[in-house]
């Protein structure tokens, strides 16, 4: 009965299934054949919390709570042999032992867009049911604190929904009244006993202090409210949203290709490491194929932002410590890093470079020299780095034990990358699924043991580094010869030579430049292991020139939902050694 799911359904891992059908009745499940590879059910809002309280109990458990979201289905036409539905909850878990996701899908009516809150079941549900709340408008039943996540408090209107303006110059002008400013400047006032918290006790009095969101160790527009006995962390409260641009929304508008760019904003420090997921989810939908010399390419860039990104994080963690030279010598490094990109891309800190069915020029004559020289550079600058700072005595005192969680923690909280592997999982997404062509290459995974803290994270990222460099060295040393682009209608545009003398040619290329090429109706999903941990993009093409529905699940955004857990109890210097040691950029959370 389930040998043709893999093919069909794109699961690895078909026996989940026959577990539920001996649970649940069969009927209760509608089954989703997509691109995404994973096994996607559609169920029926009565029975959602049995179903996942099930995958997560069930012998290799679907532990981890990966995304949460909606989607909104009113315009959508090709859901042939799909349930009814005018908005979609989904639930993506994600099972470690078992190496597999599943997608669980609740279908919505508009007059009824209601579903019990899964806080209980999961907890780092909170802020992705209060963002899929303030969205689509989806109320979340039992919610701890159904309120506004990303937008202030009084706009107006779910920004994800389809009728919501795309564009700016489709609202009205704006203009700041003193009434507006007032208003906008009262909400931003705390007020504890929204979330909570008691002001006093009946022996002492907590003080409550904005840490941010102007403040140079909390590495962006990031704000949190503290509540303090002394100096002692009681309690926190993260505050996002400050520089939310609409990305998802975007992806609604812009063509398959113009998208590009904006991938590049998500995580201003990855590059083209953020330009992966999207990249290989939409060859997914349009069945493209690369040569193994784009592969190649493709991660000899990601492995160079990987270390630009690890170098700032290990400097500034220093910075944030109070070691403050490294950081000046790490910009020296960098620049070595992004002399090398510029040469092979054109642009430095975002190159908006891979292509659909390749990347957008072959390699230039002199790249292998100069990344041979980047090469010889890094490793000894990252021993030096260890020796005079990150070794140092008083540093590790200062930072051992900091922001500590266990597995099961990091887990519960949707933890990746760095994070989750020094508390002792092997769990990096370049290994576990490789995409790329990373399974033909020689790298180790550095894991931690046990427990991740303040200092086994950076410790982790130190030695990524090395590995990265492995992982450099044989692109150097085995670049294959071939195409840097695919032979497929959908892919980049067609060679300049045969637009310059071929009709038909150049028609193709203005359609693809001013429409944008028609994707076949589908969804696809790709994971990535990028450099703050496990970025993703969820597609979903009507048979259209743009994206239908555009979900980025980045890394930042639950390990900043973590803080309160872990740093309740610590003194209020430990939070800047702890926020250090996260690796996040506000661009990362706030999408």
């Amino acid at each position: 009965m389930y040998n043709n799911l893999t093919s069909k359904f794109g699961t690895n891992d078909t026996s989940i299934l026959a577990d539920l059908f001996s649970v649940f009745s069969s009927n209760a499940f509608v089954l989703q054949s997509s691109y995404t590879g994973t096994l996607i059910i559609w169920i029926k809002r009565e029975i959602l919390i049995p179903v996942l309280t099930f995958l997560k109990t069930t012998s290799k458990p679907y532990i981890m709570l990966y995304d949460l979201h909606g989607i909104d289905e009113r315009l959508r036409i090709h859901r042939e042999g799909l349930p009814k539905s005018d908005f979609t909850v989904f639930y993506h878990l994600v099972s470690i032992l078992r190496n597999d996701d599943i997608l669980i899908k609740v279908p919505l009516l508009e007059q009824s867009l209601y579903l019990p809150t899964i806080v209980s079941l999961f907890i780092n549900a909170n802020w992705y049911e209060r963002e899929t709340w303030e969205m689509f408008g989806i109320h979340f039943n039992n919610h701890p604190n159904l309120r506004r996540i990303i937008m202030p408090k009084n706009w107006n209107g779910y920004p994800l929904r389809k009728e919501y303006p795309a564009r700016a110059t489709e609202f009205n002008y704006f203009t700041l009244t003193k009434q507006k400013e007032s208003l906008a400047m009262e909400e931003l006032l705390f007020k504890p006993e929204e979330w909570g918290m008691q002001k006093h006790t009946k022996h002492e009095n907590f003080m409550f202090l904005n840490l941010g969101p102007n403040h140079p160790s909390v590495h962006g527009v990031f704000r949190i409210i503290l509540q303090l006995d002394g100096e002692e962390i009681v309690d926190c409260v993260p505050d996002i949203g400050y520089h939310h641009r609409g990305a998802e929304k975007m992806g609604e508008r812009q063509t398959w290709h113009s998208y590009i760019p904006y991938t590049d904003r998500i995580e201003y420090l990855g590059g083209c490491i953020n330009e992966m997921p999207y990249i290989l989810a939409v060859e997914k939908l349009a069945k493209i194929t690369v040569s193994d010399r784009v592969k190649v390419i493709r991660v000899m860039l990601s492995e160079l932002f990987r270390i630009n990104s690890h170098l700032l994080y290990i400097s500034t963690y220093l910075q944030d410590v109070g070691v403050m030279t490294p950081v000046f010598l790490a910009f020296t490094d960098r620049q070595k890093i992004y002399d090398v990109v510029e040469l092979i891309t054109g642009s430095r800190m975002h190159p908006a470079w891979f292509r659909i069915g390749g990347v957008a020029h072959d390699l230039p004559k002199g790249w292998d020299s100069l990344l041979k020289k980047c090469l010889d550079w890094i490793p000894n600058r990252v021993s030096f780095y260890v020796k005079s700072a990150l070794e140092n005595s008083i540093l590790k005192k200062r930072a051992c034990g900091i922001g500590a969680y266990n597995a099961k923690e990091a887990l519960d909280w949707g933890v990746t990358g760095a994070g989750l592997r020094a508390t002792g999982i092997d769990f990096d997404i370049r290994k576990a699924r490789p995409y790329s062509g990373y399974e033909n290459f020689d790298f180790d995974i550095p894991i931690g043991n046990g427990i991740s803290d303040s200092y086994s994270r950076v410790m982790l990222k130190v030695e990524e580094i090395y590995q990265s460099v492995r992982i450099l060295e044989q692109c150097l040393q085995n670049m294959p010869m071939g195409s840097f682009k695919a032979d497929h209608p959908l892919t980049t545009p067609p060679m300049k030579e045969y637009s310059l003398q071929h009709i038909e040619t150049l028609i193709t290329h203005f359609l693809q430049m001013s429409w944008g090429p028609v994707i076949p109706a589908n969804e696809s999903f790709q994971m990535v292991e990028a450099t703050k941990g496990i970025n993703s993009y969820y597609l979903i093409s009507d048979g259209n020139t743009m994206s239908y529905r555009t979900r980025i699940r980045t890394p930042s955004f639950p390990h900043l939902q973590q803080i309160p857990y872990v740093i309740r109890g610590h003194l209020v210097s430990d939070l800047i050694v702890y926020l250090g040691s996260i690796d996040f950029v506000m661009s990362d959370v706030d999408r």
